[in-house]
């Protein structure tokens, strides 16, 4: 059986397999130095680390996102985590009432609103195609 990678170097179809694992959608190889050194360095080796797993890793980036105002990049987490099962609905919401405290009420409203998102998105999505 052959990969959709298979034809890039291993260090790339490496990083590309876990990005797609983390994130939860599909990836296709990008241009650039920053690409490159994302998918062959953050993915390929930090994200396969021995050590922690990618919940583990996905709630450090949670609360490092909280505390820095990346909430372009929460967008893209939360609903990861909560698609390939990392974070249920009561787990996410647990993580907004306590990083609001840490990293301020507006920050965690912001958060608040993509956690919520996320859950009705995702029940929508289980309700039209037949799932509770």
């Amino acid at each position: 059986m052959t990969g959709k990678f298979d034809d890039l170097p291993e260090q790339r179809r490496i990083g590309l397999e876990k990005m797609e694992e983390v994130y939860g959608f599909d990836m296709t190889d990008g241009a650039g130095d920053f690409f490159g050194i994302t998918a062959d360095h953050l993915f390929a080796e930090i994200w396969k680390r021995p050590g922690l797993s990618d919940r583990d890793r996905r709630l450090l980036l949670i609360g490092l996102l909280a505390g820095t105002g990346g909430h372009d990049v929460l967008t893209i987490q939360i609903p990861a985590a909560y698609k390939n099962g990392e974070l249920d609905d009561e787990q996410l919401r647990e993580i907004v009432i306590f990083l609001c405290h840490y990293a301020g009420w507006p920050n965690g409203a912001r958060i608040n609103s993509i956690v919520e998102d996320t859950i009705a998105q995702a029940k929508r999505r289980a309700a039209r195609d037949g799932r509770d």
